[in-house]
């Protein structure tokens, strides 16, 4: 079975801007249990997932997303 070749979002599209403030957008790299998704499941590049991180954990200081699943 062949793999699908994932590209990095943001290099494809040319997004400048990663802000812990679209919740909305930072959603998508949490898993079912709210864990940060590592890059072999999002695709993204490592200049990219780190900048990710790093505004998920700002969302979450901030209060915007949770540190963990809610019931």
């Amino acid at each position: 079975m062949k793999e699908e070749i994932k590209h990095c979002y943001y290099c494809v599209e040319k997004a400048e801007l990663i802000d812990y403030k679209f919740s909305e957008a930072l959603n998508f790299y949490l898993s079912h249990y709210k864990k940060i998704l590592p890059r072999r499941y999002t695709g993204l590049c490592a200049k990219h997932q780190r900048k990710v991180t790093l505004a998920i954990k700002q969302a979450r200081e901030v209060a915007l997303l949770p540190y963990v699943r809610t019931k």
